[in-house]
């Protein structure tokens, strides 16, 4: 274990993983910490869509052959309400699509890489914690296998999620929080079955929201909206299918593929900030600065291009002494996080049922559904956003 590096990266997640690569390919030195092991973070299941920034940075980064050869493309999405589906044609709006590859398999492709590259990451150290960060000489210390160690660095990147010591470490005198906790959570399903469309679903219904989705042409993942009360343990194989199909338009009901869960949970929506994302020389990337509903697909899409930011701006500092770009890494980085918090806000709103919503939010939905689908500049606005706007 080194005692020093330049860049000490608080987390193995793909934020972590990735900036962490792009340096490596850089030629800069950085060493990762992760306060979970190896088997977790890969356990993790997350989101499935790629913008297409996000995968010219895996390419940058040298780990995108799996994802060429097995991502799925796709060029839209459907919306389903009052029993009828309309496609989001986003290839003939605007000209770009999508990519389906699954978090778990972006990840797997990011240790592998980390492995091959022999730089040091650290896997379960416990009692994490920066100093020194609002100096030119922070400090990472830690535990790990029973011993105490202390990295000495140029910059922190905190990429340790919602829950991490990076953003925890700064003063909530530093920071302005804005949130808004949704009064619902999404209730998901792995399945080996095949998708039940070539592409996703996204249904609007008076029992709530559900989302047909695919990690694969033979695994997929589907949600349904479900009180933030509610638990994965009240709900069966056969209960959760019986809720998703009465959701569904009737074609996609009946073309339906049941099977067993691999992996059942609920995941809570909320919309998080953390302003700004740089304090001294701490830098905050991915979910410890923000959270998104995942609506709009945007978590992963997010923290790729905070961590491109910080990359490009970590990069001119070695190779060229240019500060500018890691001086402007938290506006830049805000920018575009609140246009894609908009975004989610706005899928959030338009395709979910709130428990206060009375008569008239109802029909105002239904309004909205109704000219969005028949509106090709409003269509276009879906597809700008969703496939993801420029970095």
């Amino acid at each position: 274990m080194p005692r020093a590096t330049r860049v000490a990266i608080i987390g193995a997640g793909p934020a972590g993983l990735l900036l962490g690569q792009l340096l490596t390919v850089a030629g800069i030195d950085n060493v990762i910490i992760e306060q979970r092991s190896a088997e977790h973070v890969l356990g993790r299941i997350r989101a499935g869509i790629l913008e297409s920034v996000t995968v010219d940075a895996l390419a940058r980064a040298g780990v995108d052959q799996r994802l060429r050869a097995e991502g799925l493309r796709h060029h839209g999405i459907e919306l389903s309400y009052r029993g009828a589906r309309h496609r989001i044609d986003f290839h003939a709006l605007i000209g770009r699509d999508v990519t389906v590859y699954g978090q778990t398999e972006v990840t797997r492709d990011l240790m592998a890489a980390r492995a091959a590259s022999g730089m040091p990451i650290v896997y379960e150290a416990t009692d994490v914690s920066l100093h020194d960060f609002d100096t030119d000489r922070p400090r990472v210390t830690f535990r790990h296998a029973g011993s105490a160690h202390e990295l000495a660095c140029d910059y922190v990147a905190g990429c340790d999620g919602f829950h991490g010591v990076s953003r925890a470490s700064v003063p909530e005198t530093s920071t302005r929080i804005f949130e808004r906790v949704y009064p619902f959570g999404w209730l998901g399903v792995l399945s080996e079955t095949p998708p039940v469309a070539d592409e996703l679903i996204y249904a609007s219904h008076e029992r709530g929201f559900a989302l047909c989705s695919m990690r694969s042409k033979t695994r997929s993942r589907y949600y349904v909206q479900v009180p933030a009360t509610e638990r994965a343990e009240a709900w069966s194989d056969a209960r959760f299918w019986d809720e998703l199909r009465a959701r569904l338009d009737p074609a996609a009901a009946q073309a339906l593929v049941t099977g067993p869960s691999i992996e059942k949970s609920i995941a809570p929506l909320r919309s998080f900030v953390c302003e700004p994302m740089r304090f001294g020389r701490l830098f905050l990337a991915g979910d410890a600065a923000h959270i998104v509903p995942p609506t709009g697909a945007k978590g992963l899409n997010l923290a790729a291009s905070d961590v491109l930011y910080l990359a490009d701006g970590l990069i001119a500092q070695y190779q060229r002494g240019d500060p500018a770009e890691l001086d402007a890494y938290s506006a830049k980085c805000l920018r575009r996080v609140w246009k894609a918090e908009r975004f989610s806000w706005w899928m959030t709103a338009l395709l979910h049922r709130f428990p206060d919503a009375d008569a008239f939010a109802h029909r105002i939905q239904q309004a909205e559904l109704d000219y969005l689908v028949g509106s090709e500049a409003a269509c276009r606005a879906l597809a700008e956003n969703y496939v993801g706007l420029p970095a």
